[in-house]
């Protein structure tokens, strides 16, 4: 007889043995997962003995996808993004500790307007940041938007999870196109669009190269293709006087600059992730 304790103990061990940077919590999720229960519960229940051997079995061949590459977050099918708890699945990217970078300047930019923001979330993904900022301003109105049906429906779901449908939508668009004229005018786009430039992919580690949805990571010859296109053609949807937000890539920043320069936006600010990379570059429409 094994305890909750003892199977999250032997998924610990084996994580950490592969190298696994993030065993002690990848371990936590993988066992809670198995066992139907929160991380909170499984450390009430940790001294109990598990009477159901299918926990063990699924426990372990959860470790064994990972350690074949796989992201926690794409086996438990989910993950968490400032304080959200969001469902992840294999069309959208997993949220990053340096997107939040991102989502705490949306935040800002979005509360210092006044009156009732609008904000258009480009390339949404599992809608991360336009739900961050939804849940942490009042009175705004949110717009995910994505190009596929599948990610659409992570993005509803995780609206409904967190209680945001009230104040949030989601829309399919194509970035790349002229953007539909009935979306009317917003306050503020922010988006991490694909930023990776195509040569590079083949490079990255195992876990995104081969799990990550392509069409999220690949940003064209230089990874710009998509910075050109939103303020090429999505600008004319901000106000005079609307932010435009960019999360991208690290060396990307001065390139991301001087195409918002050349495309009547000033004040153009950056800024930065923890590590010292310039995350995020934020200007204003003229």
């Amino acid at each position: 007889m094994f305890t909750y304790n003892d199977v999250y103990l032997k998924v610990r061990k084996s994580l950490r043995a592969a190298g696994v940077e993030s065993y002690d919590l990848e371990a936590r999720l993988i066992v809670a997962h198995a066992a139907g229960k929160t991380r909170e519960e499984l450390l009430g229940s940790s001294r109990l003995y598990i009477s159901d051997n299918s926990i063990i079995d699924s426990a372990e061949k959860m470790v064994e996808r990972r350690l074949g590459g796989e992201p926690v977050a794409y086996i438990v099918g989910e993950w968490e993004f400032y304080g959200l708890p969001l469902t992840i699945n294999e069309t959208v990217l997993i949220p990053r500790v340096d997107t939040e970078v991102l989502a705490g300047e949306a935040i800002r930019l979005v509360k210092q307007r006044d009156g009732k923001t609008r904000m258009l979330d480009l390339c949404a993904g599992s809608g991360a940041i336009g739900l961050a900022v939804a849940a942490n301003v009042a009175d705004c109105r949110i717009v995910l938007a994505d190009n596929s049906d599948q990610v659409l429906a992570v993005c509803r779901n995780n609206m409904l999870r967190n209680r945001l449908s009230r104040n949030v939508t989601a829309i399919m668009v194509d970035v790349m196109e002229t953007p539909p004229t009935l979306l009317g005018t917003f306050d503020v786009i922010v988006s991490n669009p694909p930023y990776i430039p195509t040569d590079q992919i083949k490079s990255l580690d195992i876990s995104v190269r081969c799990f990550e949805p392509r069409l999220a990571l690949d940003g064209g010859n230089d990874g710009l293709d998509f910075y050109r296109a939103i303020v090429e053609n999505w600008s004319k949807l901000l106000k005079q006087g609307g932010y435009l937000a960019f999360e991208c890539g690290i060396g990307q920043s001065g390139a991301v600059r001087e195409i918002m320069e050349k495309n009547r936006f000033f004040g153009i600010t950056t800024h930065m992730e923890t590590i010292g990379v310039e995350r995020v570059v934020i200007g204003m429409l003229r």
